[in-house]
C-alpha cells in the first residue's frame, strides 16, 4: 500500500499544525474526571470550535470545515503529535454526532449540534443497565409515550462523563411487550430534568470518570427522540459502529503512544536490553499501531464512497483495545518497580503517565462491547458461523 497525499491534504495537514502551535495550553489541563479539569476542557472545546476545529467533517453551517475522513485522520495525527487536550465531549462530536447527522430531523441538527460543537453541552452514555452491559439487547428502562412526552423509569450505569455532562444519550423500551432488540427506541435526555439522580462511581484512580442515572417518572419531549419509535436499535447499532470502527479512538492516539514508547524504551535501555522480548514487544506495539492507521485509511477511503461500517467494526475494537494494553504493558515491563510511581512522586522523573494510562487501558476490551461480545459477532455476522 503506498500512502500518499494530495497538495490540498498536505496544506490542510499545516493549517492545522500552525493552529495548535499557537493555541494548544502550554501546560497539560487538570484531568476532565475533576469538576475543574471538566470546565477546562469545556473551555478548550469552545476555542477549538472558534477556530472551527471543533469537528471538521461536519458541514460548514453547522460550525465544521466539510473535511473529509483522511482530512480528519490528518487532522488526528497533527492533533496528537501537539500534545492537546483529550476531547472531553467525545461522545457527543464522535458518537452522537455523526449519528445525528444520519437519523436526526433538520430541527434536531440545528438545535443541538451547534451547542455541542462549543462544548456548552456536553454529552454522556447511557447504554449500560445493571443486567444489560455489552448485552445491550437485554435493556429493560422503560418510555411510556404519553401525549407529546415519554415518561422514563429505570436505570442506566456506568455512563461515561454523566457527573458533570448536560445530556445523555440511550436505549429505552418503549414496548413493554417486547424482548430483545424489538421495541426499544432511541431517546436524547436532559439530565437537569425533575426526576433524574446522577450517583458517581470511582475509578481505580479514584475519580468519577462513570456515574449510574436513575430516572423516576422522568418526563422528556418527544421531539428528543432520534428515529422512529422502536427504531432504537438500528439507530444505536450506527453509533456503536462509530463507536467501535473509527471514530471513538483514532489510530494517532496509538500512534502517539507508541512512539513515546519507543522514546521509553531508549532512554532505559541498560536494563531494558537485559530481556530481548521487551525490545520485541516495542517493535511488535510500533508496527501494530501502524498496521492499525493503515486499516482505518482503508477503511476511511471505503466510506468517503458511500460504504458503510458493518460488522468488521468489532475486528477493530478487539485490536485496537488489546493494543493499547499491550503497548502499556510493556512500558511497565520497561519502568519496573518505578512503573508504580505517580508522576508527582520524588523519584517519578521520567516515568511520565504509564501508569495512568496502564490503569485506563485495562477497560478497554470492556468498554464500547466487550471483546468477548465482537468475537460472538465475528463469527456469526462475519464468519457465518452458528450460534451454537
Amino acid at each position: 500500500m503506498e500512502l500518499t497525499y494530495t497538495d490540498k491534504q498536505k496544506a490542510f495537514r499545516e493549517e492545522v499544525r500552525s493552529w495548535l502551535a499557537d493555541n494548544v495550553p502550554a501546560e497539560p489541563l487538570q484531568t476532565f474526571d475533576t469538576e475543574a479539569g471538566f470546565q477546562a476542557h469545556r473551555e478548550w472545546e469552545a476555542r477549538l470550535n472558534a477556530g472551527r476545529w471543533g469537528m471538521v467533517t461536519w458541514p460548514e453551517e453547522l460550525g465544521g470545515r466539510g473535511c473529509d475522513l483522511i482530512e480528519w485522520l490528518i487532522f488526528e495525527e497533527e492533533y496528537y503529535k501537539a500534545g492537546a487536550p483529550l476531547r472531553v465531549n467525545q461522545n457527543g462530536i464522535f458518537l452522537l454526532g455523526p449519528t445525528l447527522m444520519e437519523y436526526g430531523t433538520e430541527e434536531q441538527k440545528a438545535r443541538i449540534l451547534p451547542k455541542m460543537a462549543t462544548g456548552e453541552e456536553v454529552w454522556s452514555q447511557g447504554w449500560s443497565e445493571p443486567n444489560a452491559g455489552s448485552d445491550m439487547a437485554a435493556i429493560r428502562s422503560t418510555a411510556r409515550l404519553e401525549g407529546d412526552k415519554y415518561i422514563i423509569n429505570g436505570q442506566k450505569t456506568w455512563s461515561t462523563r454523566a457527573v458533570w455532562a448536560d445530556w445523555c444519550f440511550g436505549m429505552f423500551r418503549t414496548d413493554p411487550e417486547s424482548e430483545r432488540h424489538r421495541g426499544l427506541t432511541f431517546i436524547l435526555v436532559p439530565l437537569d430534568t425533575p426526576g433524574i439522580t446522577v450517583r458517581p462511581i470511582p475509578q481505580l484512580d479514584g475519580l468519577p470518570g462513570f456515574a449510574e442515572i436513575f430516572f423516576d417518572n422522568v418526563e422528556v419531549a418527544v421531539e428528543n427522540r432520534l428515529g422512529d419509535e422502536g427504531a432504537g436499535w438500528a439507530v444505536a447499532m450506527a453509533t456503536a459502529g462509530f463507536e467501535r470502527g473509527l471514530m471513538l479512538r483514532s489510530p494517532a492516539r496509538f500512534q502517539e503512544t507508541a512512539r513515546r514508547l519507543v522514546e521509553l524504551y531508549r532512554a532505559n535501555q541498560s536494563s531494558a536490553d537485559q530481556d530481548p522480548a521487551v525490545r520485541d514487544a516495542v517493535l511488535r506495539a510500533y508496527l501494530d499501531a501502524e498496521s492499525y492507521c493503515l486499516s482505518t485509511y482503508q477503511t476511511a477511503c471505503r466510506l468517503n464512497k458511500g460504504g458503510k461500517i458493518g460488522a468488521e467494526s468489532s475486528t477493530n475494537k478487539i485490536f485496537w483495545s488489546e493494543l493499547d494494553q499491550n503497548m502499556h504493558a510493556t512500558a511497565m515491563s520497561i519502568l519496573g518497580a518505578r512503573a508504580e510511581l505517580l508522576p508527582h512522586a520524588p523519584d517519578a522523573s521520567g516515568v511520565g503517565n504509564w501508569l495512568d494510562g496502564w490503569l485506563f487501558a485495562q477497560s478497554g476490551p470492556i468498554y464500547a462491547g466487550t471483546n468477548e461480545v465482537q468475537r460472538n459477532i465475528i463469527a456469526e455476522r462475519m464468519l457465518g458461523m452458528p450460534r451454537r
